[in-house]
């Protein structure tokens, strides 16, 4: 699958750290996106074409995505009744984790275990904890499991840092994994999936709430997606190096300050802390409210 946007920076966080006397820096890593610009413009329509390709992915079961897979109108007219949209709200949230869901397939080949916006809107009690629920799967059978945050913020600043970082805190409780466990291998989804029997065979095993969550902390995966206005792109027309180089200087500020506080927050307090993997994905956009009024514009006609 061609990648949507331009990579600024892939790589682990200890070859970015501006400490290198921080502990932990192990099983951290960073993926910084960019979207292109055109004629002068940060090109907002390509961005929101790229969540609408992906709703399907969390606003519908498999089962729907493979029925509705030749019918695309139909797909997307069923996967827009599942938003949550009203008209004072302008918060965005769910563009956020539909792009999660678009970011974990295109760049990590990740299967949507647990379709998010589906069960927030058919049933509740689905809804807590990650915002997005996938799964890697690796050689000899093996797995990987990604439980997702995702926020789109007006400002990307300290405080805003300290809510994410209490928000994975809390996702990764022991309760917490279990549930999301619990609810993988009890929905249908993933025998709709084409995932090899033997593979199959170990997600379920493994997920299992019987066995401790201790055995799974290796295989587990955070994908922290940060969608934020941002004064340089807002003032940017056209994908230049000196662009680039001011992005990458603010990206690797705010990869280090989130860090050190997940860091000092969750290493003493999470259990196998160090062997949990986690990937920031911060990608800016040049006007949040165009973006989420255009998405709720489209999201009415979708479902008319």
């Amino acid at each position: 699958m061609n990648k949507p946007f331009v990579t600024l920076l892939q790589c682990p966080f200890k070859d970015i750290v501006d400490d290198p006397r921080l502990p932990n820096t192990v099983n951290k890593s960073t993926l910084c996106l960019l979207e292109d610009f055109e004629d002068g413009k940060w090109r907002v329509q390509n961005f929101l074409n790229f969540v609408w390709d992906n709703i399907a992915q969390t606003a519908l079961t498999a089962q729907e995505r493979k029925i509705l897979a030749s019918s695309p109108l139909s797909l997307l007219s069923r996967s827009a009744k599942n938003l949550r949209i009203l008209d004072n709200d302008k918060t965005g949230g769910e563009i956020a984790e539909i792009l999660l869901y678009a970011v974990m397939k295109a760049y990590y080949n990740a299967l949507p275990v647990v379709p998010k916006i589906f069960f927030k809107q058919n049933r509740n009690d689905f809804a807590k904890a990650a915002d997005s629920v996938h799964i890697v799967l690796e050689d000899n059978d093996n797995f990987s499991i990604w439980l997702g945050e995702a926020k789109f913020y007006k400002e990307l600043n300290g405080k805003l840092l300290d809510q994410i970082v209490n928000s994975i805190k809390s996702t990764l409780s022991t309760e917490k994994i279990k549930k999301e466990n619990a609810i993988i291998i009890n929905l249908n989804e993933l025998s709709n999936l084409n995932i090899p029997k033997n593979t199959l065979n170990n997600i379920i095993n493994t997920l299992n709430n019987d066995i401790s969550i201790d055995k799974i902390k290796a295989i587990l995966h955070v994908p922290i997606l940060i969608l934020h206005e941002c004064d340089i792109t807002k003032n940017t027309y056209e994908l230049t190096e000196t662009y680039k180089e001011r992005m990458l200087e603010k990206y690797k500020k705010i990869i280090n300050i989130y860090y050190k506080k997940q860091i000092e927050s969750c290493a003493e307090t999470i259990f196998n802390y160090s062997k949990i993997n986690f990937v920031i994905i911060p990608i800016p956009v040049p006007n949040k409210s165009e973006i989420v009024d255009k998405f709720i514009n489209n999201a009415k006609i979708f479902r008319d």
